[in-house]
Formats: structure tokens, sequence, C-alpha cells
């Protein structure tokens, strides 16, 4: 009797044993996210572009997922990054435009804003942010320390960043001074000591589940390169002659580029090099195969500093650059890797932005989002799944006259001059038809007009400190 109730318990123990192993959770991916500055939709291989050598990203993409219909949060630095962040469009978002604050800084996300980070380190992730951060001075409510991240290491404002030699960076709350940099003396290479600092942290951090923004510099004006081997292959490669530039620089403005196509080259496969570099940290550490890489931009291709994009058709034909809420300002890249999960060289062409990086993260990291968020995960997409689709996604630029968009299927909306009249008249495109935006459908199409004003005011909710329309909004119930 002793002995077949002994063997019963082992049988229990076994069996509960053999349970508990087939419903072990599997352990947290990492999780790099890359965002570039001012890189074009175009300016990648894997995108068309024939002029610019990026082979590392375009590795990414045949490892992984490519995204054709995807947007920034709108369409310059600091509000496009404040919707990625918070997972909120800039109707919602506190952050809706640059506004530079003395004596070094920008205007910051407040308090209780709530951000892909902080949800993360609550899942936890140990968290980093590597490059410009642009969302609030060392110390305010908005210092990246303050919006879930461990670790900061780079420029904390963006107007700094406009020079890759500049005299100091940040790490943490402690000023690091980058010895010979002056205005007439170029020594230390921002971007790469920055890159030597992200690299780290990943080797400080390979036993744990960890969260690395890289929130790159490159290739933003001032079109300034470092390499000067593969610029100089790009200057023979455009047979480009120099352009007369005012001498010597003064500090004020972007620093004087005789060469700004071979510049501006040479600054996108330097990024390109980073990719790699990060790419092979994480093969050494062996993270390979439990980390998800997504690469994008924070909006458009620039126009600043020399720079020529229609050399290069980085904006890939669409209308518009950097300050505008046409496809060719909004529309970014997203390639997204994640070994084995995502089927090696899919593409996708689900209509989706930065805001829908929220919701992803939180169904990745087993986090229930209570927080309020405009986006809608992509995960199902990522693995082959059926992915819900948005009814629209909308966006706001506060300068410019200020611009409104809306996108509703294959429809995008789009109004000038807001702040002068919020009544403005709509422009209407079919996407599907006419991806260049040429021909103003809205006078054939008034019933739409009608349902996209609707929609635009309802997703508008005034915001005291960058106000857009003469009347405030009290209609909408968004908190």
């Amino acid at each position: 009797m002793i002995a077949r109730f002994l063997a019963s318990v082992q049988l229990v123990i076994l069996s509960n044993s053999i349970y508990s192993q087939s419903k072990q959770v599997e352990p947290l991916p990492n999780i790099v996210l890359i965002v570039a500055d001012d890189l074009g939709i175009g300016d990648l291989g894997c995108y068309g572009q024939t002029k610019i050598k990026t082979p590392n990203i375009d590795a990414l993409a045949a490892n992984g997922m490519k995204f054709t219909q995807f947007y920034a949060g709108t369409s310059v630095c600091a509000p496009s990054r404040a919707s990625l962040l918070t997972g909120l469009h800039t109707g919602h978002t506190a952050v809706r435009g640059n506004r530079e604050l003395k004596p070094e800084g920008q205007f910051p996300l407040p308090s209780n804003a709530f951000t892909i980070a902080e949800l993360l380190k609550k899942s936890g992730y140990v968290t980093g942010d590597f490059g410009k951060w642009g969302l609030g001075p060392v110390g305010s409510t908005g210092d990246p320390l303050n919006q879930g991240f461990d670790r900061f290491f780079g420029y904390n404002c963006q107007r700094q960043s406009h020079n890759y030699y500049p005299d100091h960076l940040w790490e943490q709350n402690r000023q690091v001074k980058l010895a010979g940099n002056t205005v007439s003396s170029f020594q230390v290479y921002a971007p790469d000591t920055i890159q030597r600092e992200a690299l780290g942290f990943i080797s400080q951090n390979a036993a744990k589940p960890f969260f690395l923004y890289l929130s790159y510099t490159l290739p933003h004006a001032a079109l300034q390169a470092e390499d000067e081997a593969l610029f100089a292959q790009y200057k023979a490669e455009f047979n480009e002659q120099p352009v007369a530039v005012k001498t010597p620089w003064t500090g004020e403005g972007y620093a004087p580029q005789p060469y700004p196509r071979a510049a501006y080259a040479t600054m996108v496969t330097t990024l390109d090099r980073y990719v790699g570099e990060v790419v092979k940290e994480l093969k050494n550490k062996g993270l390979d195969q439990n980390t998800i890489i997504i690469f994008t931009s924070d909006n458009g291709p620039h126009r600043e500093g020399g720079n020529d994009p229609d050399y290069f058709n980085s904006n890939m034909g669409l209308r518009g650059y950097k300050r505008d809420l046409y496809e060719g300002g909004i529309r970014t890249p997203l390639i997204v890797s994640w070994i084995p999960k995502i089927r090696k060289g899919s593409k996708s062409q689900h209509i989706g932005a930065f805001w829908d990086l929220m919701p992803t993260f939180a169904e990745i990291a087993n986090y229930k989002l209570n927080e309020y968020t405009d986006g809608v995960s992509l995960l199902p997409e990522l693995l082959g799944r059926k992915q819900p689709a948005h009814e629209f996604l909308y966006w706001e630029f506060h300068e410019a006259g200020g611009l409104q968009a809306l996108r509703m299927d294959q429809w995008k909306g789009v109004r000038q001059d807001v702040l002068k009249d919020p009544n403005s008249p709509i422009e209407l495109y079919d996407l599907k038809k006419d991806p260049g935006e040429k021909t103003n459908l809205a006078k054939k199409f008034p019933e739409i007009i009608k349902s996209m004003r609707i929609v635009i005011e309802q997703q508008h909710v005034e915001n005291d400190d960058f106000p857009l329309t003469k009347k405030k909004n009290d209609e909408t119930s968004h908190p």
C-alpha cells in the first residue's frame, strides 16, 4: 500500500512538473528602437535608393518585414518623437511643436505623460536612450530620466544637435566635455561617441531584458561627415563640384558644406554602419534570436544646410518634404526584424503610424495597457495574423500657418492656414490612384469632405501651450 501511495505521489509530482514546463512563459524579448533624423523613405536601398549604400538596413528588411504605408507622428522632430513615445497623435500630445527653452532644451513633456519607456520599465525592462532627446531640459519634467529611462547619453537639446562637433554631450544629468571641439576645430564626432556608449549598454545588460532607444541624429543638418574615405568616394561617384559657401563658420546656423551631396550620402551610410554594429553586438552576445529591431525615421527628408533630396529621390517621388503634411513629409520607413518570429523578406501595406508602437510594445511585454492610446498594436501583422485596421490617422503641424491632415483608407485630406482660419478648405486626394497627391478631388466628393471635417474637429483637442484653432474644441472627451 505504501509503495503504491509513494508511486502515485511521484506520478503527480512528475505530471505537475511537465505541465509547469509546458506553461512556462517565453522570456521577454529585448527591444531596439532605431529612429533616424530627417531620413527620407527613399534614402534606403530596400525602398529603391540607388545612389546611397545602406547594406545593413537593407539586410534588416531582408530578414524581417518592411512596411510601405507607415507614418511618422508629424513632420518635425519634437512633436513627432513625442507622438512616438506617448502613443498619442498630435491632436492629443502635450508637445506639438519645436519650441526652444533657454539656456538649453525644448518644451518638456509633462510629468503626467506616460511613455513607452515607462511602460517597459514597469514590465521589467532596463531602459536606455542614446542620441537626441529634445523633449525637455535636464532636470525638467521632460528630462528622459523623468520619463522612464534608466540611462541617457547624448544631446539633450535638439538645437545643439545641429552641430556634430559640440563642446559637450550629456550623460544622465552631467555634462560630458568633448575636448578640442570649437567652431574652428572639429576633433570629436559626437555620433561616434554616442554609438560607443550605446554598444556598451547592450553589453552591460545582456543578462536582462532591455529597451534600447537609439534616437540617432543622422542625417539631420548640418551636413558634417566624418568618414573621409567614404566622403571622397561619394564625391567621385557623383562627380560633385563644390558650391560656394561662406567661411569661416561663426557657429551660427549650420556649418557650411561645399559638397552637400557627398556629405549627406556619407551620413546616411554612416547611420547604416551604426545599425550594422548594433546587429553585430547583439549576435556577439547571443541576443539576436530574442531581440526585436525596429527601424524608422521621425519625418520626411530635409532641405536644410544645402541638402538636395530631389537628387536622391529621398521622398520616393511623393509630394512634400519635412514640414509638409503631404505624403513626402510624413510617410516614413518602418522595418521590423524579429528572428525567428517574423517571416523573412515579408512586406506589409498595413496603414499605421508612430502611435501604434505603444500598444505593440504593451502586447509584446504582456503589459495590460490601461492608459489611453490612439494606436493599434502591430503585433498581429508582424506575426502573420489578422491585423485590425485604423478607421483614420490624424496629424497636426503648428508651423507654416498651421496644417492638419487625415487619412481614411485610400483618402487623404490636407488643410492649410488653420491658424488663420480653422474652417479653411480641405484638399482631398485618392492615394490609391494618386499617391503623389497631384489632383485635388474635394469638389467631386463633398460627402467625403463633410465626414473628414467632423473627424478632424473631433480629433483636435485644443492645447493652451500650442494653440491651433481660434475656438477651443470642447466637444471631445479625450483626457
